[in-house]
């Protein structure tokens, strides 16, 4: 088995830091391997706490009297220097539950209401975004949006459009658009299921 002999913080910013971890592969040879982590310290790590814990939250919420529409958003995103389709989605502040961080951060980034679903637990535990690179877990918070779009909200920092899309838009979205896998996985329950939340259900 590989072992971790040793960790290093890198960088010191607000929201994601590098760590260097010298390592040992599984015959014995000695390395380095880096993983980014939104820990503010070597002993936030889940390498060295053991405790999954989400760093933010990802929101599927479907909109309208006939919750016919799916609510994304057309963000910009330095790294690609580009615009990709996501579902909104953010950080948990320390002092609030995932849930409720889903409810703040869709009224930021939306101007929208989030009435989040009570679902089995497997279906919205921390899961891992990009494993090989980082430490990186979300939550999934599903549930029903209303009210009207309103950017009041959005920081500075973010350039985004909310997209209220149907099925029709969410084939074109899929076919022609950059969209994170998070959410062209759900966008292909919206698509092809009849009842969209139905997945959810733990009795069928």
């Amino acid at each position: 088995m590989p072992k971790i002999l040793g960790i290093e913080k890198k960088t010191e910013n607000p929201f994601v830091n590098l760590y260097q971890l010298q390592v040992e592969d599984r015959k014995g040879k000695p390395g380095k391997y880096y993983v980014a982590s939104r820990a503010r310290s070597q002993e936030q790590l889940e390498l060295v706490t053991r405790i999954p814990k989400p760093d933010g939250v990802v929101i599927y919420s479907l909109y309208g009297e006939k919750a016919d529409r799916v609510v994304l958003v057309k963000q910009y995103r330095y790294p690609i220097d580009a615009y990709i389709y996501e579902f909104p989605a953010g950080l948990v502040e320390p002092e609030e539950s995932f849930k409720e961080a889903a409810v703040r951060e869709l009224r930021e980034e939306t101007g929208l209401t989030l009435s989040p679903l009570t679902v089995d637990e497997s279906f919205e535990k921390p899961y891992y975004t990009t494993i090989g690179m980082t430490d990186e877990s979300c939550c999934t918070v599903y549930g029903y949006a209303s009210g009207e779009v309103s950017l009041d909200r959005l920081e500075d920092s973010e350039e985004l459009e909310v997209v209220l899309a149907d099925r029709q838009e969410v084939r074109r979205i899929l076919k022609e658009e950059r969209v994170a896998i998070m959410c062209s996985y759900m966008l292909m329950h919206f698509l092809h299921d009849e009842e969209p939340f139905a997945f959810l259900e733990t009795d069928r």
